[in-house]
Parts: C-alpha cells; sequence; structure tokens
C-alpha cells in the first residue's frame, strides 16, 4: 500500500520504506520547505513512512525581520 502525502490540494504518492527526506525529493518538494505530520504528531525528515501512512506538508514561511521589509533599520 502507497503512502499519500498531502500538500495544501496536492497529493503524491511514494513507496512506504523510504525516509520522509527521500520520499520529498522524489515527489519533486524540497524537504527544508515543508514540515511533515502523522497522525497530527510532528515527525522528522529521517523517519521511515510505513505501509498505508497519510503524511501532511505544512508549508514552513520564512522572511526578513519587520524591519528590513518596511525600509527601517
Amino acid at each position: 500500500m502507497p503512502v499519500r502525502m498531502r500538500l495544501r490540494d496536492r497529493e503524491f504518492e511514494v513507496k512506504a520504506g523510504m525516509t520522509v527526506r527521500d520520499a520529498l525529493k522524489k515527489a519533486g518538494i524540497e524537504p527544508d520547505t515543508v514540515l511533515a505530520t502523522r497522525d497530527g504528531e510532528l515527525i522528522t525528515d529521517d523517519e521511515i513512512l510505513r505501509d498505508g501512512d497519510q503524511i501532511r506538508l505544512i508549508a514552513v514561511i520564512s522572511g526578513g525581520a519587520a524591519g528590513e521589509r518596511s525600509g527601517q533599520a
């Protein structure tokens, strides 16, 4: 049974037995841009995916400090 990973409205299927990081790369997702959860629990990128896993991916948003964006020092 494949592993299903969901990011927003996109779903990806990968094989069980690989790490989260490898599965993300195979799906064309940069591992540093998302957090992975299984059953509502955060999992690390070295976690091995199991048959039938449903992985929810949460996009990580980063940016500069507020002062830098508005031009303030």
